[in-house]
């Protein structure tokens, strides 16, 4: 069926059926989704570049042995994961984890390396421990303990860890959000580590319910290395809107609104901002949430860590991990940390300005292509139309009127002359006809009209010629 009706409706059916795909934050991150709108872009097999560098590594690391590749449990498209053993520890599972360097990575070569490999050293309650990384010039590798318990948003949406993203955490059968008590341990244990992150210098912005695992009762930080690698965060097409989100400290809170809503309802937030929000264990929930997710909190800008912290839901909660965090940076990485996070937040800004500047152009575009503002620019028109027949309808009469009261007594002034010819011409004998001037265009050019066309031969005189053309003699 070619018909155009029934294409442009089937065109209109499609439109709309991407128009849901794009607007579902874990379709719209989808590998095959992003290759059927963009192959080009897409193009490149991650999965085997992943594999070369892991081999790569294993040439220099022998100790290590692959179990098996852990697909797409990951959402990022250029990175990827394998379940890793020990030779001499065969029991033990370890997962590894390759990624590729993202846009927003601007330590310098030397530096990454650097950063990357003192995450090993990193010692805290509230963060997952890593086993070995190291970074070069195009990609990073970290290796940590695997977690048959899997991660927090594993808990909420009672999945398995080796099952892959989409099928996880996509279409849940239940949803069901965690209790109380849960979410105000799970949520001060996460503020505890985002502060001493913020503390040291260092650059997270990467909080999302699948990067905190679990380990026990107890709440670790993942992939602390995403922000060194200059990786997108998760919430990005989120806070990219608003431009009071405009620091990483700022994008950490308003992640965990984020991670705080699907913990307390067991699933994301339809749209943010939030309007409402549904029934909570606590309206201490909803007052942490409000002063993130709502339209007046994105306006007004995020409250801090350390506000959060006192607010009631956290500020009762005690902590029973003794452990003493240890995370040493030199302060030569810290200048570099530093100038790396305002190249981060410099970027996001020129991103939130274009796409402001891009909102007001398509809802002025909008406006002036709505029904009623079609309709107000026909009345004008026609309001125009009969204004300028009118004023020119009273112009020509007054034209008209001019011309036959001054006619009679003023004749305009002759044309100027017509130039002169380029070149002389030669001598003649003739007498060179004076050009007629022209007629003045005027009222008595009717009564001259009227005198020939009533001119009779009879009237003219007779008149005697003498003729002196003739030689004479004498």
């Amino acid at each position: 069926n070619m018909e155009r009706e029934f294409i442009a409706e089937r065109q209109k059916g499609l439109q709309a059926y991407l128009d849901v795909i794009t607007s579902h934050h874990i379709l719209s991150n989808c590998e095959l989704v992003k290759k059927f709108l963009d192959p080009n872009s897409y193009s490149v097999n991650y999965t085997e570049i992943a594999l070369q560098h892991v081999s790569m590594f294993f040439r220099s690391e022998p100790k290590w042995e692959v179990v098996e590749p852990l697909k797409d449990i990951g959402w990022r498209i250029r990175k990827k994961y394998f379940l890793m053993k020990i030779k001499n520890q065969p029991k033990e599972r370890l997962m590894l984890s390759w990624a590729d360097l993202g846009p927003d990575k601007y330590l310098s070569d030397k530096d990454l390396q650097y950063a990357v490999k003192l995450l090993s050293s990193c010692s805290h309650p509230y963060i997952y421990k890593i086993t070995f990384a190291t970074a070069n010039e195009s990609s990073a590798l970290v290796i940590r303990p695997f977690s048959e318990k899997g991660t927090l948003k594993d808990l909420i949406y009672k999945a398995k860890p080796k099952d892959p993203f989409l099928k996880k955490y996509c279409n849940p059968k239940k949803i069901q959000g965690l209790e109380l008590q849960q979410i105000k341990t799970y949520g001060r244990q996460i503020l505890e580590v985002l502060k001493f992150l913020h503390e040291k210098g260092f650059p997270y912005g990467h909080l999302h319910a699948a990067n905190v695992m679990l380990d026990g009762d107890t709440c670790k930080l993942l992939d602390l290395e995403n922000s060194l690698l200059g990786l997108p965060s998760f919430y990005r097409s989120y806070f990219s809107q608003f431009r009071k989100i405009n620091t990483l400290e700022s994008i950490d809170v308003h992640c965990f609104g984020h991670l705080l809503y699907e913990m307390t309802y067991g699933r994301p937030p339809d749209t943010i901002p939030v309007d409402s929000f549904p029934p909570a264990p606590s309206v201490f929930v909803v007052s942490v949430l409000e002063s993130i997710l709502t339209c007046e909190a994105m306006k007004n800008g995020m409250p801090t860590v350390s506000r959060l912290l006192q607010m009631p839901l956290f500020s009762d909660v005690l902590l029973t991990n003794s452990e003493k965090p240890q995370f040493k940076v030199p302060t030569k990485l810290k200048e570099a940390l530093k100038t790396s996070k305002e190249c981060i937040e410099k970027r996001l800004t020129e991103e939130q300005k274009l796409i402001h500047q891009h909102r007001r152009l398509t809802r002025a575009q909008s406006h002036h292509g709505s029904e009623e503002e079609k309709k107000k620019r026909k009345i004008l028109a026609r309001k125009k139309s009969k204004r300028s027949a009118y004023e020119s309808g009273e112009e020509h009469s007054a034209k008209y009127s001019n011309s036959n009261n001054s006619g009679a007594s003023s004749i305009p002034p002759a044309p100027p002359p017509p130039p002169l010819p380029p070149a002389a011409p030669p001598p003649s004998t003739e007498v060179p006809m004076q050009p007629s001037p022209q007629p003045a265009i005027s009222a008595s050019r009717g009564a001259l009209l009227s005198s020939i066309q009533n001119f009779q031969k009879g009237t003219l005189k007779k008149t005697q010629t003498c003729d002196y053309s003739a030689p004479r003699i004498s």
